[in-house]
């Protein structure tokens, strides 16, 4: 019998499992419902959060899981931004979220793995007037679930802007004042705007808005988990902040590696810019120690 399989099956929409016996690990991808990975169980370990109800509600943003962030992380003010003297609007963390995915193709030898692509559409071009297409595709091996992404500029003429991320929700069994080992030494504190020192503690009960560690020079970051495991986060570089955030009475931690501040595209300052025809590859890797 193989060590890794996918199925899909039907469970108020078409998920896909991915598992591999020999590590007891599992990841669920829903490609219609913004190519979300609802569960991802590692070492027998199951380490995201999910609210099944904002999940199930085919309009509601789901609160759970991991996300996919694009073409922004975070929120606009008053959800709008100008391009090229157009306003355009953008509601919070951009389109893939909301948009239904294709399946593009699975595999099961060596590696349990599906690859899904969104691509622009009228109702896309709405919000972000630019063609583009992303390739993701999760594979499940030793235990570790890896994100590979692709996004590319398929506009003709015009560079691509954007900043791109994730927003995994991460089970914890109570206290929200948690040590990360990441090397940062600085975060800004979007409950009062204000810049401070990192110590390696954030305490996030009670707190509203998300902080974001700001100078992080190794793409890495670890944190305790449900059970006494310890969660790590490896990136590329171009995810180059953290954002944490949480909500009261809610047994989650989020993690989550932005390529730009919130915000951004109204600054525009740290846009990644993707020349037309080109594309962009980066990967997040998820794996937990037991």
């Amino acid at each position: 019998m193989s060590n890794h399989a996918v199925r899909s099956y039907e469970d108020t929409f078409t998920l896909y499992e991915l598992t591999e016996e020999s590590t007891q690990s599992r990841v669920i991808v829903c490609p219609e419902r913004g190519g979300i990975v609802i569960g991802c169980q590692l070492n027998g370990l199951e380490l995201f959060y999910l609210d099944k109800a904002t999940f199930e509600h085919k309009t509601a943003n789901i609160r759970g899981g991991n996300p996919i962030l694009f073409p922004i992380c975070g929120q606009l003010e008053e959800q709008a931004y100008e391009w090229n003297g157009q306003t355009y609007n953008m509601a919070n963390h951009g389109v893939a979220r909301n948009a239904a995915w294709d399946v593009v193709s699975t595999n099961a030898d060596g590696e349990a793995s599906i690859t899904i692509r969104l691509q622009s559409s009228e109702d896309t071009l709405r919000s972000y007037p630019f063609a583009f297409e992303l390739l993701f595709t999760y594979v499940l091996q030793n235990g570790q679930l890896h994100t590979r992404q692709t996004y590319r500029n398929r506009s003709e003429a015009a560079a691509m802007p954007f900043y791109a991320g994730f927003h995994p929700y991460f089970a914890i069994d109570s206290d929200k004042k948690i040590a990360y080992e990441i090397d940062a030494t600085r975060y800004f504190d979007y409950n009062d705007n204000v810049e401070k020192p990192f110590d390696g503690v954030i305490d996030l009960e009670g707190l509203v808005e998300s902080v974001c560690l700001l100078d992080a020079k190794k793409s890495e970051i670890s944190f305790p988990s449900v059970q006494g495991a310890r969660v790590r986060l490896m990136y590329d570089d171009i995810f180059k902040y953290m954002v944490l955030w949480s909500v009261k009475d809610r047994p989650f931690v989020c993690v989550e590696p932005w390529m730009a501040m919130t915000g951004e595209l109204g600054r525009k300052e740290e846009l990644v810019m993707l020349n037309a025809g080109e594309e962009l590859q980066a990967n997040l890797t998820i794996s937990c120690e037991r």
